[in-house]
Formats: structure tokens, sequence, C-alpha cells
């Protein structure tokens, strides 16, 4: 184990237990779903590449926008 994680799991004995399983929720939870995405692009990494260079084409055919964070 890291120390850095052995801090944080010296600091969570400290929460009331309501607190510890809601961190410990979370912490699972991502877990998780960093498990499902790895999965998921390993089982389509052809389907992966080939959107990625459709993208690609289209951003040199200029048929793309640059995307405005304010718009969303």
């Amino acid at each position: 184990m890291t120390e850095l994680l052995e801090k944080v799991i010296s600091r969570l004995k400290t929460l009331p237990a309501n607190e510890q399983d809601a961190i410990a929720t979370m912490i699972l939870d991502e877990i998780d779903d960093e498990r499902h995405w790895d999965e998921s692009f390993a089982r389509s990494p052809d389907l992966l590449a080939r959107l990625a260079a459709e993208a690609m084409t289209e951003y040199h055919a200029g048929e793309t926008k640059e995307l405005d964070p304010e718009k969303l």
C-alpha cells in the first residue's frame, strides 16, 4: 500500500461510520467504473480506431467546429 493511501485510510478511520461507508462506496464505484471502461475499450479496439480515423477525416475536411463550453 502506498504512503498516501495509508494516510487517507488513517484519516478515514477518524470519521463516523456513515461517512466512512459513503466514501468507501464512492471509491468502490470509481474502481468498478474504471474496470468497466477498461474492459469495454479492450473489447473494441478496432471500432475505436475506426471512429478516431473518421473523426480526424472530418476534422481535416473542415467538417467539425470548435466546442464552446459556454453553449453546453
